[in-house]
């Protein structure tokens, strides 16, 4: 591999086995080495987490494991963070990010958080369990945006498709893209619900959204 794959694999893995103190200098040699900011947080840093997200849903990591990544890549991101190349065109799109009701699973959603305000977007967090109004009552007061959804288990899904009946009821849909994603979703889930757009990660997730924001700024 070459040196750019080499430093990606490596703050892949400092967050993975918790080397909050090793993923700065790794970071500071990436950047260094005149390489992309957001290829270094997409693919190296949220790599890293994400798997570290999925072995703690197998219980093979537990919360005080979790916590030490995530500061391991908190602590990549802030070596990172003021090489990114500024964004202009989503600065003005509203992302609204929150995990259906009934869902207290936040992992995934707090790590599209960060991957959507690293690409620039204003996100506002609504966090877990998230009933349909608060929804409803945030894509109201914005009135415009992307709203993602997400969830982990297969008996709170049906709550997604309340959220966009909700919004078609109030005759707010037409103002909105929607993105779903969470461990039991699927692609076609997502179209049979009325979603935009479906997404497997948080990497995906930053930049089906910037696609859904360039829709949105065309149909208005």
């Amino acid at each position: 591999m070459d040196n750019k794959e080499r430093l990606l694999a490596e703050l892949d893995r400092c967050v993975l086995e918790m080397e909050d103190e090793d993923v700065i200098d790794v970071a500071r040699e990436y950047v260094k080495s005149g390489y992309d900011a957001y290829d270094g947080i997409t693919d190296g840093l949220a790599k890293g987490m994400e798997k570290a997200g999925d072995l703690f849903e197998e219980e093979e990591y537990f919360v005080p494991e979790l916590l030490i990544c995530s500061d391991a890549m908190y602590n990549g991101l802030e070596e990172l963070k003021p090489y990114l190349k500024q964004n202009t065109s989503e600065e003005k799109c509203n992302i609204i990010i929150g995990v259906v009701e009934g869902d207290t699973h936040d992992i995934g959603k707090n790590l599209v958080k960060i991957m959507m305000e690293t690409a620039g977007f204003k996100v506002y967090d609504l966090g877990r369990d998230v009933a349909v109004e608060s929804f409803i009552e945030k894509v109201r007061e914005l009135g415009s945006g992307i709203v993602c959804m997400s969830t982990l288990m297969t008996t709170t899904m049906p709550n997604m498709s309340k959220v966009i009946d909700a919004l078609e009821e109030e005759g707010l849909r037409d103002y909105v893209k929607i993105m779903v994603g969470g461990g039991p979703l699927s692609r076609s889930y997502a179209e049979r619900i009325g979603a935009d757009a479906y997404t497997s990660n948080a990497a995906e997730a930053a930049k089906k959204a910037k696609e859904l924001a360039d829709e949105l700024k065309r149909n208005q």
